[in-house]
């Protein structure tokens, strides 16, 4: 997995998550990137810091995590005056819960009824080191968090109100 900063035309700043930059750039290419907060299509990516990393004394634990957005930022470019939060409303937070899932979807591995297990699996370093979604019980919930495996649940809404 890869996390961008991305940066919208109207100055909001975001996280976005993607299998691999590869990925990211086929969404852009065809045009299928939106702001999180405010929808538009206008999206780029922002600078970044390099991430620098030293030698570890411990290997690295695979996440099972799946992506999501992170709350918005100002832009450094935009002063503060002339960004106005978004009002927060059924319709903008059921959009952005959709646009979640679609990304989810896109770049994830749907394992159903297997998440807990298949989670462990990578967690262990068993199965390949992949971002993945399904469902889990509370039981097998709590049996990832004494794992030390770590989860996000996410509310996961219909992909239309058809």
């Amino acid at each position: 997995m890869i996390c961008y900063q991305l940066c919208c035309a109207n100055g909001h700043t975001f996280e976005g998550w993607y299998r691999d930059s590869a990925a990211f750039t086929r969404l852009k290419q065809e045009n299928l990137l939106s702001c999180a907060i405010c929808g538009t299509p206008k999206v780029e990516q922002a600078l970044m810091a390099p991430a620098i990393v030293k030698g570890r004394s411990q290997p690295k634990k695979p996440e099972a995590t799946e992506p999501v957005a992170t709350p918005p930022q100002q832009h450094p470019e935009v002063p503060a005056a002339t960004q106005q939060p978004e009002p927060v409303t059924p319709d903008n937070l059921m959009s952005a819960l959709r646009q979640i899932r679609a990304v989810v979807e896109e770049n994830c591995e749907n394992v159903g009824s297997n998440f807990a297990d298949e989670a462990l699996r990578i967690h262990h370093g068993e199965a390949p080191e992949r971002g993945i979604y399904g469902d889990m019980t509370a039981s097998e919930r709590e049996m990832l968090e004494d794992e030390g495996v770590d989860v996000l649940p996410l509310p996961w809404v219909r992909k239309t109100d058809s």
